[in-house]
């Protein structure tokens, strides 16, 4: 079968390279000049299914407004907001109730830990060489850190997730240079999960598809889907004001991100995809004594801080609304603060000029947390998009999935309520 996908971040390479894997003749349509330019360049780089939990959970409403008066706040909602991401907000705060909750958490774990296995296999069977490393440490700095997380630990339990409970010094023998000097009760230690470069790996499996005989057409727009022909897809080339070709399909897969919603709403779907958006910061390792082994995350400022091979990267905040090319310094200084107390001495920042990198990406998210992938209720239009903050922790089980659907198996990950009927409840 020809099928186009639309979007070439990790979410639309994996996709890719599943159905060309399948044998579908594969056309990857990017607006961009390469593969994961947006949500997935810069990511904090964490696979950590038991961790993968919706926005939208009991009484974070609550905390979104005392986090406005603080000043390292892990979510933020910033001025101005769009009538889209009011809205947004709305549905958002409706699906915070514990019983939608509950459901979307386990759909989103269901998914989460599928993905995991379907990475580690496809980096084995493919000796995929990217910088990624094992294990997840959840830092705890107080007893009132320790006693927020227990609800979740519990769900960890319940699901047979595997993780230990550690205190300070066995927390600093998982991570021997966490510094000496910042006062810490313990931490969670999750062995099986894992961070890794997400745009090295979407660069190699790009090889990879390309191998198979997919075709990656970059600095391509894609107009919004035609209804009376939505596989015949109306092509333009970055720069041109028109069309300037268009192009038959057997199907078309959107995995474009926050413009999905753009070119779907013609054919009747309206997705209400919001950006949410992460900032990080990446940085040389200066001393690998003085760095991170693998990963951890700073559980009250909700700051990940990764072991990328010869860099160091920290990635953290929510922010919703404000203006989408501008970075808030406050969260910027946020990220260097939480490096400065876990790993001081770990990269190089003072007098480095352009060798430290700060980014601010957009996640495209819907309002109550999980992804929709499958069919899209028109012919021949498939989805795979709002994977949000945890695009690199779904993708892969995300891809595999579609792709067998597409190829009409059954998928071996249950897809409940993750399909595009869950936009309409």
């Amino acid at each position: 079968m020809k099928v186009a996908i639309v979007g070439a971040g990790i979410i639309g390479v994996t996709t890719a390279y599943e159905l060309a894997a399948d044998g579908h003749d594969v056309t990857v349509l990017e607006r961009h000049g390469a593969a994961a330019l947006e949500t997935s360049f810069a990511n904090a780089g964490v696979v950590a299914p038991g961790y993968v939990t919706p926005w939208a959970a009991p009484g974070m409403p609550g905390k979104v407004a005392r986090y406005l008066f603080s000043r390292h706040a892990p979510v933020r909602v910033c001025w101005p907001l769009a009538a889209h991401e009011v809205r947004w907000m709305m549905r958002w705060r409706s699906a915070c109730d514990m019983d939608t909750y509950m459901a979307n958490r386990a759909r989103l774990q269901r998914l989460a830990f599928y993905s995991r296995h379907r990475l580690q296999q496809l980096t084995e069977d493919l000796q995929l060489e990217y910088d990624h490393s094992r294990g997840y440490l959840v830092l705890l700095r107080a007893e009132r850190d320790r006693k927020l997380v227990q609800p979740g630990l519990q769900l960890l339990r319940d699901s047979g997730i595997k993780f230990q409970e550690v205190d300070a010094a066995q927390a600093r023998e998982l991570e021997p240079a966490l510094n000496p000097d910042t006062q810490f009760l313990g931490g969670v230690y999750l062995p099986d999960d894992e961070v890794g470069n997400c745009r090295q790996f979407a660069l190699l499996l790009k090889n990879q598809a390309q191998a198979l005989g997919a075709h990656f057409e970059f600095n391509c727009s894609v107009a919004p889907l035609d209804p009376a022909q939505p596989t015949t897809l109306r092509l333009t080339q970055v720069g041109d004001a028109a069309p300037t070709a268009t192009a038959r399909f057997d199907a078309v897969v959107v995995c474009g991100g926050l413009a999905s919603a753009d070119l779907l709403r013609p054919v009747g779907l309206r997705v209400p995809l919001a950006a949410v958006h992460g900032y990080s910061i990446s940085a040389p390792i200066r001393e690998p004594l003085n760095a991170p082994r693998s990963g951890v995350m700073d559980d009250r400022y909700k700051v990940a801080i990764s072991r990328l091979g010869n860099r160091v990267r920290v990635a953290g905040s929510a922010e919703i609304g404000g203006q989408p090319d501008r970075k808030r310094p406050e969260a910027i200084r946020t990220l260097y603060k939480v490096l400065q107390d876990w790993f001081p001495g770990a990269a190089q920042m003072a007098n480095t000029g352009s060798a430290v990198q700060e980014w601010k990406g957009a996640r495209p998210m819907l309002p109550d947390g999980p992804p929709v992938l499958g069919p899209s209720g028109v012919p021949g239009v498939w989805v795979n998009i709002g994977h949000g903050s945890s695009g690199w922790a779904l993708a892969c089980g995300s891809a595999r999935a579609l792709a067998d659907l597409v190829s009409q198996r059954a998928p071996e990950v249950d897809l409940e309520g993750l399909g595009v009927e869950r936009l309409a409840s």
